[in-house]
């Protein structure tokens, strides 16, 4: 765990926060649908149940997609273990999506579905998490990763 240090504090933080901003909701917003404005009709928090992937893409997939969670989450800890130490924008991205992956995954095994409730209305978005937003965060952290960096790119030069 020394190895990768930041890889794994990003994935429990991120882990810890997804549940606990969810465990919040589903205690402030006892019914489904129920909603809190923020910036109305901009911004909102709303309880929704999402059987689907992030973004409620694959609705009612929750099943399939328990063991994607769980198959990502498994592959990003071993990599994080037996792989090699990695760049920070890998740990960065690696991280998140561990976060995420756990997240949402955690929901899909205990609940049958993930509890979305960052509602972006200005833009007619789908209703979303944190999990959500950290695998796209992480995702975003990976493809900085495939750029070379400074020292590389003088080499080459």
């Amino acid at each position: 765990m020394k190895k990768n240090r930041l890889f794994w504090i990003i994935g429990i933080l991120g882990l810890i926060f997804d549940q606990i901003t969810k465990f919040w909701i589903v205690q402030r917003l006892p019914q489904v649908g129920d909603t809190i404005p923020l910036i109305r009709d901009v911004f909102h928090l709303t309880y929704v149940i999402n059987t689907g992937a992030a973004f409620s893409f694959f609705s009612g997939g929750a099943f399939w997609l328990r063991w994607l969670s769980l198959g990502v989450s498994l592959g990003l800890i071993a990599y994080g273990i037996f792989g090699p130490k990695m760049k920070l924008t890998e740990q960065l991205g690696y991280g998140f999506i561990l976060a995420g992956a756990l997240g949402n995954g955690w929901d899909r095994f205990l609940l049958g579905y993930v509890v979305d409730f960052l509602d972006l209305r200005l833009i007619q978005f789908p209703v979303f998490n944190f999990a959500d937003v950290f695998i796209n965060i992480g995702v975003l952290f990976l493809i900085l990763a495939t750029f070379p960096t400074k020292s590389v790119a003088k080499r080459r030069n």
